[in-house]
């Protein structure tokens, strides 16, 4: 029985430290901008990666709180380093609840993915990326879309298409670069791990 309790206790525990360095991970990211690539259209961000590597690793609870504090950590940044959108950003449904979802969607849809654990960790990571684009772009556009066309400087009738085109030039590099960093990362935890 004792062994039972120190067998969940030391999951529990490992499972907090992943929570924590990957959450220290995406911080220091946004921090140092190394977070951001900049790509010929637009800059793609980094910053969503550790949520789903922490989902695939540890299950959907780890993903969340990884991205719950993501999504805080984004609150934070845009009261501290305000810019023309940051408004936007203040709102938790537009910066936490899109990031605490990553989590959800990266672990079930690796889950359900059929295929060679390659295919099944790209699955995630693609289908993880693009919850953090369409989820605050979505929240953007239903929230905030004429607040969003007066500091964009566009029409109202204009918003769809200038979302739309942010998740077309940001979403599908972010997607690729989320399964190109996440999968070769992911299987060496894996062989680390098996090796002790």
């Amino acid at each position: 029985m004792v062994g039972k309790e120190n067998a969940r206790q030391l999951l529990s525990t490992r499972q907090m430290t992943v929570v924590g360095m990957l959450a220290a991970i995406s911080i220091v990211l946004g921090l140092t901008g190394y977070g951001f690539i900049p790509l010929p259209m637009a800059k793609a961000t980094v910053m969503h990666i550790p949520v789903i590597i922490g989902a695939v690793l540890e299950g959907p609870v780890v993903g969340m709180l990884i991205g719950l504090l993501f999504g805080l950590f984004s609150i934070f940044q845009n009261m501290v380093a305000p810019n023309i959108l940051s408004f936007v950003f203040l709102n938790p449904l537009v910066s936490v609840l899109p990031r605490v979802l990553i989590g959800v969607t990266a672990f079930y849809c690796y889950k359900a993915c059929i295929g060679k654990d390659v295919l099944k960790l790209s699955f995630g990571a693609v289908i993880g990326s693009l919850t953090n684009t369409i989820g605050v772009l979505g929240m953007i556009y239903l929230l905030y879309a004429a607040d969003f066309a007066a500091v964009r400087g566009i029409s109202p009738d204009a918003v769809i298409k200038v979302i739309y085109g942010i998740a077309v030039t940001n979403g599908i590099p972010e997607a690729i670069i989320s399964a190109i960093i996440t999968v070769p990362v992911v299987l060496m935890i894996r062989k680390v791990r098996q090796k002790r």
